[in-house]
């Protein structure tokens, strides 16, 4: 173990000497219109394709230009989707995509509360947040849903971002809110300057970040549970 955390502290070190050296072949973002130097050609990081604005986009919605799909945007979808599945419980591969998600769920491990994240990798809370999910008991009609909504704006989008990453973002962002967070409530009580102490009510409320690598893995997740169902009935209608 020590041995292992050496390792991590050396390649820390290494990646941050290397982020601090421009290299000036990255002179600039890759988005268009953008006219500001890639990271790596500056002292700010390593990536070769965006600045720091864009690369943080990329992070949060999957894209390095648009946006993430509002609720709004998407309500319709999610709505007309789960009906969809509501009234067509014994189509084959209806049955396939809710026992996938299911099966996600049950293979997620134990629950660990959001405040206990930390330090884990990125695969690892892409696990724990499906088993935030058993534990919230939410229907996986409503998981596969968010995938076929997010199929269905794109498809109706007159300027989508059809890559594989921005389409798993946007359908993890969906279920990620389905999980909420970790929520403590408490009494305890606090002296008063006259008179006897009153009791007062605290409260701490933890969430997950709905970013990164971890979006990543639970958008691939969703994926893999929703293709045949996509490939047998939503492209073909």
């Amino acid at each position: 173990m020590a041995v292992d955390w050496e390792r991590r502290r050396r390649r820390k070190r290494e990646v941050a000497e290397r982020a601090a050296e421009p290299n000036h072949m990255y002179a600039y973002c890759r988005v268009i219109g953008c006219g500001k130097p890639a990271r790596a050609g500056t002292s700010d990081g390593l990536d070769t394709r965006f600045c720091r604005s864009h690369a943080e986009h990329l992070q949060r919605h999957g894209s390095a230009f648009k946006r993430s799909y509002t609720a709004a945007e998407l309500t319709p979808y999610r709505r007309a989707a789960l009906e969809w599945l509501e009234a067509n419980p014994d189509l084959h591969w209806v049955k396939n995509a809710v026992q996938r998600v299911e099966a996600l769920y049950q293979q997620a491990g134990a629950h660990v509360e959001a405040f206990r994240l930390r330090g884990l990798d990125p695969r690892e809370r892409a696990w724990k947040h499906w088993a935030r999910l058993r534990k919230a008991e939410v229907d996986p009609r409503r998981v596969v849903a968010a995938w076929l909504a997010v199929e269905m704006i794109i498809a109706a989008d007159p300027q989508p971002v059809r890559t594989a990453e921005f389409k798993r973002v946007q359908a993890a962002k969906l279920v990620h809110r389905m999980a909420s967070g970790t929520h403590r409530r408490w009494e305890r009580e606090r002296p008063a300057t006259s008179g006897p102490a009153v009791m007062v009510v605290e409260e701490r409320h933890w969430y997950p970040r709905s970013r990164g690598r971890v979006l990543r893995y639970v958008g691939e997740d969703l994926e893999g549970a929703a293709e045949l169902l996509v490939e047998h009935h939503l492209k073909n209608r």
